[in-house]
This record gives structure tokens, C-alpha cells and sequence, in this order.
């Protein structure tokens, strides 16, 4: 048996298919099998509801308050918490075959296969179910979350008598606050909600229903509808019923052999912090009115139209290692579910297919996601953006609270307010801020967007500049530093001169500089002086870079080299992840390091580097790189690449990649890890294929590991497509749609066009291999080709 098989997965190109009923994989296939479009979130249960892993239905910044526990507090503490809910589940259809209800942990599957297709944008399950006392029906199920109708999913149901005529009965509900049970001792889970929402209205008549809900704190409020569709080939009986938490529409009919039921769900969903119950109903039967004229067929066919404008945009092929190439899709598709429609909201560190980190969003939207959907979908990157710029309020609120001008964005959070109890890791991280005007500016070079830049990304890059203005000062050598911060790295907190810190917010103090200087309206409008862009471009030049002499490497920050070492050798495997077993206070005063933090400073900051400097700090922190966070892997597969380590990039790649797959952290229950998913498509592109894209210039710099004959990927870049194709020789460029550009190719200028240019790759020596912790290294790749 295969590995991929042993999993249950199988490996096929465009589908994730898993074969067989193991209920207790049911907590990890249901993230996997999530269908999402931004906005609306269906973890992937069965449609009967039960046996279930975890149960969720998400809606993009809905949100519960709660308070966040202190055994001592302090000022400027957050003092509440926000937390996904688990709105009103419309998934659910109970089918009783002959008053037995089918029930996987019962009777037998003989046949049973789940498949969430790539290109179709559906997830689909193909049943054979005998009940205990014989009676065998197929049950076949497609459901969507419409990429075109953003408040719309729509399910279709079909059971086929095999054997005998039988009495078919089922329930379709609309289930609100819906019991879940959480491990609260681990910080990566959510808090557990009991019953966070009060019904305000419900309704139902003939084949319809909706319920209203408002939270209890946040004072939010949702609605849920559903509408049905049946064909059958004889008489029918229906009744509906609802009440505060509960629509049900029961369908009862009896079926001869070789007849079938058919019923095709409809369901919209919408939320307001301040629309009123009547407004919310309207939304969403507006929402299911549109989808029953649409039609299945229609919504099927508007899927297929939007995904293959995507993949014709983003695709990515890897040939020599087909789960590999299965991954990446898998990675893109899901991306793509992530942000395509999230207009305003925040992209959540597990998107919309599960509960984990709260629902919080953190900067890994920013530096690893936006990235993938900047040169995919850059309308996505776009209203990521928005949705910050849209929370500046509350970030200049808390620069203020914590003594500072500008902008302070959150660590994490779901409106915009930070929520981090543990302020070393929440309150010091203001890199994200960096972060944060980092993709406002690449997002800027990608696609020339003014109107951004006038309503959003100026003013983003101005109060961000602001604050770190007023968060570092000038030594008595005139040095500019930044102290007391947290870097990317989790282990390491409340550090002097992080050096990925400063050298982001170096490139935020020039580029909010560089865009004053450009544009004077702006300048007036937001009240910037001639002094205050003098002090940025002064802090920018002057800004602090720990170099240690001795060792030759950048110390993460100042002092970190001094630190003791860890005992990696002693530390028992089963004590990994370190956060789990011991004290960040012992973590804190040694080197050993959570996840890429110098080493994503070689990355996105790698024209501050020369070439002999990224290979000894990268050979130095793989040394101590513990990677307990799924940011690591696909940072360091970008950095190995660089640095000729090829065949430890692809490791890293494939780690990155298959995260979630086979459940790396063992946590894959809660939520798929968007940005270990981005982290794939950072390996390839900028990995392999060698992108960088410092001021604003597309560079590439491809290689091959040897285990791979081929890699091409596309980008969209100033609204030109183009596909960069790689072999172990060379390179070739071409325009699919669009314009000429000039790029490069290890630092050789060119012009690409639809004519293919095909370029020579030059040999590399990476020198003697990095190390790893004990036991701590990549699990070595070894494809099982086609």
C-alpha cells in the first residue's frame, strides 16, 4: 500500500479524493474537505451531521466577545478577547432509509468515496450504505460555496434505492448553536462558546425557512436561509417547521427500485454589526431568490468559468513527484477558497475551515499570503488590504495607549483590536506593521493601482512610518535602534534591534518617504512636514543592523549569540513543540528558535545581504531551528534554494506542502494552516524559481532539485500574464496575455514577450550541508513518481 493510500488520501492531479470510511480521521478530512469562498465557510461533515469530527459553519468576521483572564493584569493589557462562532449550520440532511437512520458507524459502507474537485470548485460523495437490517441504498452528494454568488451554497442530494422499493424519509435543518467541545489547554485551540447566539426570528413555510440570531456581546447579527428543490418520480409528502434554533423541512416519499430522490439545498448567509432583523432577512432571501434562478446547473457552470480564469492565471505544474503536484493545487485551491470574496474581512490564519488560533487573523495573511494572491488574484490582496486600512482607527488607538503616534496594528484579531493575552508575544510583535506596509507596496508595484494607493496604501504606509519613528530613537553614536521587540520568531521576546524587524522597518520608512516625495497632495493631506520626512529618511539610513565580526553571522538581535545554547541532543522528541513542555522563560535565554525569523529577513529582505552572508546566517540558524510553527518550512525551503542547498529546499518544500495532508503538527482538526499552504507556493516560485521582487523589479534566479524534471508556474504582473518553465538546464519565459516586461534572470536583464526566451541556468556550489537540532531535521523526500 502507498503512503498516500495509508493516509487515505489518493494522489490524482486535480482532486483530493479519500476512499473508505475512517470515522476517526473524520477531524482531519473535514478541515481538508472545507468549501469556502471568503465569506461563507463549510467544514467538510457529512451530510447526516454525525459521526463528526468537529462541526462549523464560519462567516468571515463574525465574532463573539469574551474577557481575557488575568492573573495580574497591566495597563495597556487587551481586555477582550474575539473568537469565531460556529453560525447556523444548513449542511445538514438526515436521510432515514425504511425509519433506519443511515449512520456510518453503523450498517455497512461498502462503497464510499469523497472527492473535493480543483476545477469544479465542489466537494462530492459517492456512497453505497447497507442499514444493519440490509436494506442497501447510493447515496450521492455535491455541494458549493459559490465564488460568484458571494452569500450562496447550494448542496445536492440524491439517494437510489439498489435493491427494493423503500420509504425514504429526509430531514433538512437549519441547526443553530450547535454543542462543540474544545481543548482550551492548548493556546492554538479556540475558546469554547456555549450557545454565543439568541434568536430574534424565524420563519418558515412550504419548502423555505430563515432564522435570524444576534451574539450576545459582540451585538452582531446573522441569518441563515434555506430552499429546496425536489424531483422524484412519485408523490411526496413535506412538512416544515421552525423555531429559534431549529428549521427543519421533512421529506417523506417512497421510491421504487431503480427510482431516485433528488433534492437540491439552497442557502444564503449574511451579517451586520448594524443592519436590523428585517434588513438581514432581506439580504438573505434576495441571496436564495438569486441562487433558485441561477439554477444547480448555473451555479455548477459559474464555478467552473471562475476556476479556470485562476488556474489559467496560477496554476502550477511539478513533474517527477505527483503528491507533490497534488499538494500545491491543493494549496492554491484553498488560497484561492480563503480570499476570493472576502471584501473587506480579514484573511483568518486558518481561513474559514475550522475554529483554530480563534479565528484570528496574524500577520502571516500579510507576508505570506498576500504574496500568492498579489501575483493570482491581486483584487484579493487588494481588499486584504482594505480590510486593514478599514481597522486604522483602532491601531492609531492603540499607538496611543501604548505612548506611540501612528499605527500599531494587532498581533492578532478579528475587527482590528489586539486580543493577545500574552503580551510579549502580541504587544512586542509591532513588525507586523512592517508586514503589513510591505505587501501595501508590493501589492502597489504589482499592479500600478492609484486609487489604492490614494485611498489605502499611502495612508497605511504614513501612520505605520509614524510609529516607528516614535517607537526607536537615536543612540549617542546616531545609530537608529528599535528595542524591546518580538520578532517572528516566538522564542526569542522583548529583544533589542531585532534584525527583521529594523530592516522592515527600514524599508516601511522609505517607501512612506519615497511616496510623500512623489506626491505632494498627499503630503498636505495627511499633515506631513518636511521635518518628519527628513527624521524617516534619516532613521531608514541610520537604522541598526547587529552584525557579529567574530562569527561572521547576523545575530538574530542584539545579544542573541550570547545567549546559552539549547541541549537539543537531550531534549526527548515527544517534548516537541517546546511551547508545550516548557517555560518560555527557559526558552527565552537560549538559542533555539521556533520558526524562520533572521533567515525570513534573507528572504524578503535579502537585497541587505550579500551571497557569502545568506549562506553562513542560514547555515547557522538551521542549526538551531526547531520549526514548532508551520511559518518555518516553507521559508527556509526559499532560503536552501538560494543558497544551493537544493535537495533540503525540496524537503522543506514538500513539508510546507504536504502540512496539513499528513497532519504535521497534529493539529490539522482545527483548521488548515493557510499560511503553510502559501508556504508552498513561496517554495516553488520563490524557492526554485527564484522570484524576488525587491523595488518593485521581478527577478528570478530558477534551479531544479534532482529529483524533479520539470517545474512551470504563471504569474500576473502589471496586468500581464506570463509562465516562467524550468528543467534542469535552463529557464523559459513567455507572455500568455498581455504586455512585454523586463525582467531578470540571474542578474541578467531581459525582456519577455509571447515569444519564447529560453536562458541558461547556472551551476552552483552550496558548500558543505547545514545541520538540524537532533531529530529536528526534514524528513527526506523521496517522490514515488508516476
Amino acid at each position: 500500500m502507498s503512503e498516500a493510500l495509508f493516509r487515505g488520501y489518493e494522489v490524482a492531479p486535480w482532486e483530493l479524493r479519500w476512499h473508505g470510511m475512517d470515522v476517526d480521521a473524520l477531524q482531519r478530512t473535514e478541515s481538508a474537505f472545507a468549501v469556502s469562498n471568503g465569506h461563507i465557510g463549510l467544514r467538510g461533515t457529512l451530510e447526516e451531521a454525525e459521526p463528526r469530527g468537529l462541526p462549523g459553519t464560519y462567516l468571515n468576521g463574525f465574532y463573539e466577545q469574551h474577557d481575557l483572564p488575568y492573573a495580574e493584569t497591566g495597563y495597556g493589557y487587551p481586555e477582550e478577547g474575539q473568537t469565531v462562532v460556529n453560525v447556523t449550520d444548513g449542511k445538514i440532511l438526515r436521510l432515514l432509509v425504511e425509519d433506519e437512520p443511515l449512520d456510518m458507524r453503523y450498517g455497512q459502507a461498502t462503497e464510499h468515496d469523497r472527492v473535493l474537485d480543483f476545477r469544479k470548485g465542489t466537494l462530492a460523495r459517492d456512497t453505497v450504505w447497507s442499514s444493519p437490517t440490509g436494506r442497501r441504498v447510493r447515496v450521492k452528494t455535491e455541494r458549493l460555496v459559490s465564488f460568484t454568488q458571494r452569500a450562496v451554497a447550494a448542496i445536492r442530494y440524491e439517494v437510489e434505492p439498489l435493491d427494493d422499493d423503500l420509504q425514504l424519509v429526509v430531514q433538512s435543518d437549519l441547526l443553530a448553536n450547535e454543542p462543540i467541545e474544545s481543548d482550551t489547554r492548548d493556546p492554538r485551540v479556540a475558546a469554547a462558546l456555549e450557545s454565543p447566539l439568541v434568536g430574534e426570528y424565524h420563519h418558515a413555510e412550504a419548502y423555505h425557512a430563515v432564522l435570524v440570531h444576534q451574539t450576545r456581546r459582540s451585538g452582531l447579527r446573522m441569518a441563515a436561509a434555506m430552499d429546496h428543490k425536489i424531483d422524484v418520480s412519485d408523490g411526496v409528502r413535506t412538512h416544515i417547521e421552525a423555531e429559534d434554533d431549529l428549521a427543519r423541512l421533512t421529506i417523506a416519499v417512497d421510491v421504487p427500485k431503480g427510482g431516485r430522490l433528488r433534492i437540491t439545498k439552497f442557502l444564503a448567509y449574511g451579517w451586520s454589526a448594524q443592519r436590523s432583523v428585517p434588513a438581514v432577512r432581506a439580504q438573505v432571501e434576495a441571496a436564495l431568490a438569486g441562487a433558485r434562478q441561477t439554477g444547480w446547473k448555473g451555479l455548477l457552470a459559474e464555478q467552473k468559468e471562475f476556476l479556470d480564469d485562476f488556474w489559467e492565471t496560477s496554476d502550477i505544474e511539478i513533474d517527477g513527484d505527483p503528491e507533490l503536484q497534488q499538494a500545491v493545487r491543493f494549496a492554491l485551491f484553498h488560497l484561492l477558497q480563503a480570499g476570493a470574496r472576502g471584501e473587506t474581512r480579514a484573511l483568518a490564519g486558518k481561513g474559514l475551515t475550522g475554529p483554530g488560533y480563534d479565528g484570528h487573523a496574524f500577520w502571516d495573511t500579510e507576508t505570506f499570503v498576500l504574496p500568492v494572491l498579489t501575483y493570482s488574484m491581486p483584487d484579493a490582496a487588494r481588499d486584504a488590504l482594505r480590510w486593514r486600512h478599514s481597522t486604522l482607527d483602532k491601531a492609531r488607538e492603540r499607538a496611543t495607549q501604548l505612548g506611540l503616534r501612528g499605527a500599531a496594528f494587532p498581533w492578532r484579531s478579528i475587527n482590528g483590536a489586539e486580543c493577545s493575552a500574552y503580551w510579549p508575544a502580541g504587544t512586542a510583535a509591532f513588525h507586523v506593521s512592517a508586514d503589513i506596509s510591505d505587501a501595501v507596496v508590493r501589492y502597489l508595484n504589482a499592479t500600478g493601482d492609484d486609487e489604492f494607493m490614494r485611498t489605502c496604501g499611502a495612508e497605511l504606509l504614513l501612520e505605520t512610518a509614524r510609529m516607528w519613528l516614535s517607537l526607536g530613537h537615536f543612540d549617542r553614536r546616531g545609530r537608529f535602534r528599535i528595542d524591546g521587540v518580538t520578532g517572528p520568531d516566538e522564542y526569542s521576546a522583548v529583544a533589542d534591534n531585532n534584525v527583521y524587524t529594523n530592516l522592515m522597518a527600514r524599508r516601511n520608512l522609505f517607501y512612506a518617504a519615497e511616496i510623500v516625495g512623489q506626491h505632494d497632495d498627499i503630503a498636505r493631506r495627511f499633515e506631513v512636514g518636511e521635518d518628519e520626512v527628513a527624521l524617516w529618511r534619516k532613521a531608514a539610513d541610520a537604522m541598526l543592523v547587529p552584525y557579529d565580526e567574530d562569527l561572521g553571522v547576523h545575530p538574530q538581535s542584539e545579544g542573541f549569540l550570547e545567549h546559552d545554547e539549547w541541549d537539543f541532543a537531550a531534549t526527548d522528541l515527544d517534548f516537541y513543540p517546546l511551547l508545550l513542555n516548557f517555560p518560555y522563560f527557559d526558552l527565552y535565554r537560549k538559542q533555539v528558535v521556533k520558526q524562520a525569523d533572521l533567515v525570513l529577513a534573507l528572504h524578503l529582505c535579502g537585497d541587505s545581504f550579500t551571497p557569502e552572508q545568506k549562506a553562513r546566517d542560514f547555515a547557522y540558524y538551521e542549526a538551531i531551528t526547531v520549526r514548532d510553527s508551520s511559518l518555518s518550512a516553507g521559508t527556509q525551503a526559499v532560503v536552501a534554494a538560494e543558497v544551493g542547498h537544493l535537495e533540503l529546499a525540496y524537503d522543506y518544500l514538500a513539508e510546507a506542502a504536504l502540512t496539513d495532508l499528513h497532519d504535521v503538527h497534529n493539529n490539522v482538526r482545527n483548521g488548515l494552516h493557510l499560511a503553510s499552504l502559501a508556504g508552498a507556493w513561496q517554495g516553488t516560485v520563490a524557492g526554485f524559481g527564484g522570484l524576488r521582487d525587491h523595488g518593485g523589479r521581478l527577478t528570478f534566479a530558477p534551479r531544479l532539485p534532482p529529483q524533479l524534471r520539470r517545474i512551470a508556474f504563471r504569474l500576473t504582473f502589471r496586468g500581464t500574464r506570463f509562465q516562467v518553465e524550468i528543467d534542469g538546464e535552463s529557464a523559459t519565459y513567455h507572455v500568455i496575455t498581455g504586455e512585454p516586461l523586463e525582467l531578470a534572470h540571474h542578474g541578467e536583464t531581459f525582456t519577455v514577450t509571447a515569444e519564447p526566451v529560453r536562458l541558461p541556468i547556472p551551476a552552483i556550489d552550496p558548500g558543505p550541508a547545514p545541520t538540524q537540532p537532533a531529530g529536528r531535521a526534514p524528513a527526506r523526500r523521496q517522490p514515488k513518481d508516476a
